[in-house]
């Protein structure tokens, strides 16, 4: 059975491939903000071309979720990260719209490709929690580093494009140490069908939708917050992301240092709760204080967040499709995000547009940390996960999930000792037996 079971995925590689990914959807304020500036595109019409970006990418992971155990993550990682350099290498070097558009939408889908391969991995990493932590830590560093470049390299379009294809070209030394097709063993066939725990899973999935579409309405119009309402220039924008992306980096590390001591369900909960404070106080910022305080609490809080609700979904099922499947509709959500966030504004205003995201978020955090709650807390809860997922009130447990560490190794019998063997009826008469035999 060892060789039908893939060898643990290495960190660096799934950190690498979660950072060319996620990149995109973290700069998509300033490439909104120069497709509207650098090309004959209105704010909304610019803010359609991101969402192409993001609903590409949200399908590459609808897409994938079921190839990837089939498929194996090398391939499918190496041909996620082809399609962004193409798609954005395109998009970069040219100002026909048409072509820009399609070389997003291209982009978009590599971007995804590459996310769902790194979420499947971590998800089916010993400790998927310290891996998206990780994940985010790298996104978040290369973010805030490019937010402070762009601004000194000249304007144009195509300079966020051309950075995010870059990304991804030096992601593809990573996708060496990655898995090729493998046969499945039998627990794989068993449970190919679908992911266990489908109420919570979905659950987990249309919430994260949800809370991905509130959050990314507001950072697709953060520029315009800062340039109309708070009178900010795109250099000291740039300064205030950067912040806010370190702020980030700050508390991923505290996060990834404390664990789950607390379990999820707290994180997730008092997290949600606290993002929709600062998506008020930043849609209502009129000054650089106001709106560098709620960037800055904000961006320290959401990847928090985020990484416990990572680790979630891949205690949901370790074979990481809830992982592809959540991740999928967050970038659904994301994608929903910019264009909710423009009518929302156009119809009440930036400051009542952060009330609404804000009560949304608040919706949303209570059936979250249900599912957190539901989950399970604790070694006991770790170890259930690792097995097959945890159970959840109301629902019958799927067959352990497998290729796994756990599904596919080998069972050992102890066997009993001779001497104990030699004590027993059967073994007594046939001895008896062989002795009349010798006389």
């Amino acid at each position: 059975m060892s060789d039908t079971t893939p060898a643990p995925p290495a960190a660096w590689p799934l950190v690498a491939l979660f950072t060319a990914g996620y990149v995109a959807p973290y700069l998509l304020p300033t490439v909104v903000g120069r497709l509207d500036a650098h090309l004959p595109l209105s704010p909304a019409q610019a803010g359609l071309v991101g969402t192409a970006l993001l609903l590409g990418s949200a399908t590459a992971g609808f897409t994938l979720a079921s190839c990837i155990p089939r498929r194996g993550p090398r391939p499918l990682a190496r041909l996620g990260l082809l399609l962004a350099v193409l798609g954005y290498g395109t998009a970069a070097s040219t100002t026909l719209l048409p072509l820009v558009v399609a070389g997003v939408v291209v982009g978009g889908f590599g971007s995804g490709s590459a996310t769902a391969v790194a979420a499947a991995g971590i998800a089916g990493h010993r400790d998927p929690h310290r891996m998206s932590s990780l994940g985010l830590l790298s996104v978040s560093a290369t973010a805030g580093a490019l937010y402070l470049t762009l601004p000194h390299l000249g304007g144009g379009h195509g300079l966020p494009f051309a950075a995010i294809a870059l990304v991804a070209a030096l992601a593809w030394p990573a996708t060496g140490r990655l898995g090729g097709p493998t046969r499945p063993g039998p627990a794989a066939v068993r449970s190919s069908g679908r992911p266990p725990y489908p109420r919570a899973g979905a659950v987990l999935a249309g919430c994260l939708l949800l809370w991905s579409l509130t959050q990314e309405a507001l950072w697709g119009v953060s520029g315009r917050i800062g340039a109309e309402q708070a009178g900010l220039s795109e250099a000291t924008l740039g300064v205030v992301f950067a912040v806010a992306l370190g702020a980030g980096l700050l508390g991923v590390t505290g996060a990834s240092a404390f664990g789950t001591r607390l379990g999820r369900a707290v994180p997730i909960g008092a997290g949600t709760a606290a993002i929709a404070g600062c998506v008020v106080l930043t849609a209502s910022a009129d000054g650089l204080a106001g709106f560098a305080a709620g960037e800055v609490l904000w961006n320290a809080v959401y990847p928090v967040v985020l990484s416990y609700v990572i680790g979630l979904a891949a205690a949901l099922d370790p074979r990481g499709r809830w992982a592809v499947f959540a991740g999928a509709a967050s970038s659904l959500g994301t994608a929903c995000g910019p264009v909710a966030g423009s009518l929302l504004a156009e119809a009440f205003g930036l400051p009542g547009m952060g009330l609404v995201l804000g009560g949304l978020l608040l919706a949303v955090a209570g059936p979250l940390t249900a599912v957190a709650v539901h989950a399970g807390r604790g070694p006991a809860a770790t170890a259930t996960a690792a097995v097959g997922g945890p159970v959840l009130r109301g629902e019958v447990p799927a067959p352990a999930p497998g290729p796994g560490p756990v599904a596919d190794a080998p069972v050992r019998v102890r066997r009993t000792p001779r001497r104990i063997l030699l004590l027993t009826p059967t073994a007594a008469r046939t001895r008896r037996a062989a002795a009349k035999d010798r006389l």
